[in-house]
């Protein structure tokens, strides 16, 4: 079956639930996609906005849909597993993205034969280039987890990986454009502050980062050969990188991701 014959409906529609709807809706803008909210003035929004239907109730949206996508947050989700576990019968396809709990939490609260798939993206699917990766629950099948791949490649790119490997994800590609955001935001102010108009610098910095970005996945070349192709000998760059290894920049996006993965392990229990 086609993806455009699936129906898809959304538990929650904050932040990551609308981001994944406006992706999936730009990738297939012709899928039926049903969402639910108890907040009704997002909900007119993006019936407004998109014309996709929308209710306050979660049995109405999970009886329209082949596929329900969890968007809520890991601290409501037992609450909302509890409401919907009825109508979460064997033909539903269930695609938690939860950050930090783990497959077998939300099986224990449904059906014995529910089949759950654990996903996580990032809010660059907004713009169909999230960092996406996935992992299968008891009874999810092969073709699940085909179809969820589908999904979540519209929208940029998504790998499979074992669940015990969703935490480092989390702290990565799950938290990682927050990450980016404020280097972003710096690069354009060193620029600034040398006489660049703002406007300017940050299109400049975010353009740098996305072309660095697209080298590294199109030439399939280590970063850090990539690095050494541009640090010319006594250069402008080498200066630059030496700067920011005495500011331990390194250590600090390590500590970042490892410090995110932590919380993912925290919510979890």
């Amino acid at each position: 079956m086609q993806l455009t014959d699936r129906k898809i409906g959304f538990i929650g529609t904050g932040k990551m639930g609308e981001s994944l709807i406006r992706g999936i809706l730009g990738a297939h803008s012709d899928i039926k996609i049903y969402a639910s909210d108890v907040y009704e003035p997002a909900l007119e929004r993006l019936n407004s906005e998109l014309g996709i239907n929308v209710s306050t109730d979660n049995a109405n949206t999970i009886g329209n849909s082949d596929i329900v996508v969890l968007a809520i947050k890991p601290q409501i989700l037992k609450d909302i597993l509890a409401q919907i576990r009825e109508q979460i019968t064997a033909d539903k396809l269930v695609i938690s993205i939860a950050a930090g709990v783990p497959v077998s939490a939300i099986e224990d609260e449904l059906n014995n034969d529910a089949r759950v798939i654990r996903v996580m993206p990032n809010i660059a699917a907004t713009v169909a280039e999230a960092a996406s990766a996935i992992c299968t629950g008891t009874n999810a099948t092969a073709e699940d987890a085909e179809v969820t791949l589908e999904i979540f490649r519209s929208l940029g790119s998504a790998i499979q990986v074992p669940e015990k490997l969703m935490d480092a994800v989390t702290g990565l590609s799950g938290s990682g454009p927050a990450y980016i955001f404020p280097i972003i935001e710096a690069m354009a102010d060193g620029a600034v502050y040398e006489g660049l108009d703002r406007a300017s610098a940050i299109t400049l910095a975010a353009q740098t980062v996305l072309g660095a970005a697209k080298m590294v996945l199109e030439t399939g070349m280590h970063p850090g050969e990539l690095k050494d192709m541009v640090t010319s000998p006594a250069g402008t760059t080498i200066r630059g990188i030496h700067v920011l290894e005495e500011s331990g920049v390194r250590a600090a996006f390590m500590n970042a991701v490892i410090a995110s993965a932590e919380r993912s392990k925290e919510l979890g229990k």
